[in-house]
This record gives C-alpha cells, structure tokens and sequence, in this order.
C-alpha cells in the first residue's frame, strides 16, 4: 500500500512529470520561488545540498507548499543528511550517485528516493535498495537509444528521469522515448534571477514537456 508521501508524488509526478532543480536558492528567494513553480505546474521542488542554508529553504517550502507538493533535498551524499532533510519536512532524497545506504536510510524514513545511475549494475542497485526511480545522470551522456536498452533489462515499470542539459529545446530530443520525465536546473533556475524570470522558464518548460509527453509512446 502507498503511504501518503508515495501518493503525493505520484499525484505530483502525474501533473508534471519535471523536477525543478534549484541549486543556489537562498531562503530569502524560497517562497516566491515556490509560489511561481507550483503556479506553472511543477509541483516537485529539489534544493540541492551545495546551496546556501539548504536546510532552511527546504524548511520553508515544505511548510508552505508540503500539501500540494513533494519537496525536497539534491545533491544528497551522506546517509546522516537524509534525517535532517526529514527533520526540516522534507519529503524526496536525490543524489547525484547511486549510494544504497542513502537509499536505504530514506526508504526507511518514509521518504522517497531518486538516485543517479549511468548504469545497469547502478541502475539495479539502486532498486535493490528501494528507490522509486532511476535518475539518468549525467543526462548529456544518455541518449534515447542508450536509455531504450537499459529500459529493456531493467524490471517493467521502472521510471526513468533524464536530468542535466536539458531545457526547452531539448526535450523534443526525447520524442518517443521510454523516458518519463526530467530534472531540470540552470534552464529553470539560476542564482540571481528573479521569480519573474523563473515564473516564465517553467512556463516554457512545462509547455514542451506538454508536447513531449503527447508525442510520446512509453
């Protein structure tokens, strides 16, 4: 049975299969941020743990966005940090590498987990460990083709993220693929740009993911 973390993701997921990467946030930038991401659709909200006071901005949006959103922490390399992003409301773990004991410490807190894999061997790692997907990273490494072999191997189901180098204008690239969303930060997301500037990235975004998702046959 799914536990109500699962089933806000999924929800999450299935409005806007994006995660909006946005390394470099700061806390005083957190909210209105948020406010314009969950405006545009995109409901799945990372802070990369090499931000500014990660803890804090993952805080604030978890209690101001929490029950329309899942939100969390990037760029999670350490099993201990995954108890702090819970503590502050987190719901998400994604890691950049595919480290089975930060899998297994946020399956074991209730959380969701989405670690980076290039391989199969990663790949089944990590859903050995109980991830909820697989994280292709780095994204500009992976091509459909590359993505469509490992999709045959992998268990049936397997969710597929592409993340890195993507942006509007790439993700027509994945037309018809077996990939089921991305993880997209600097075509979203930059220090130093305002909510305005962000507001009209994800609405761009989320317009050809739209596209992409109608031409797609996963």
């Amino acid at each position: 049975m799914s536990t109500a973390v699962e089933q806000r993701y999924e929800e999450d997921f299935a409005t806007m299969p994006i995660v909006a990467i946005l390394r470099g946030l700061v806390p005083k930038e957190a909210i209105a941020v948020g406010t314009v991401l969950v405006n545009a659709g995109i409901r799945i909200l990372e802070v990369p743990l090499n931000s500014p006071e990660p803890f804090e901005s993952i805080g604030l949006l978890a209690k101001a966005f929490g029950g329309h959103a899942t939100v969390g922490a990037g760029t999670v390399l350490r099993a201990e940090d995954v108890a702090r992003v819970h503590d502050v409301g987190g719901q998400v773990i994604i890691s950049p590498n595919c480290n089975v004991e930060v899998i297994r410490h946020t399956r074991a807190a209730g959380m969701i987990s989405l670690p980076g894999c290039l391989t199969p061997t990663e790949a089944f790692a990590a859903l050995d460990a109980g991830a909820h997907a697989v994280k292709l990273f780095p994204g500009e490494l992976v091509t459909p083709s590359v993505a469509k072999a490992m999709a045959a191997v992998l268990p049936k189901g397997t969710r597929l993220l592409v993340v890195g180098g993507v942006s509007s204008g790439t993700i027509k690239d994945w037309n018809g693929s077996v990939v089921h969303g991305f993880g997209i930060g600097s075509s979203l997301f930059k220090p130093g740009m305002t909510a305005d500037e962000v507001g009209k990235n994800a609405e761009a975004l989320v317009g050809a993911v739209r596209e992409w998702a109608g031409s797609s046959q996963r």
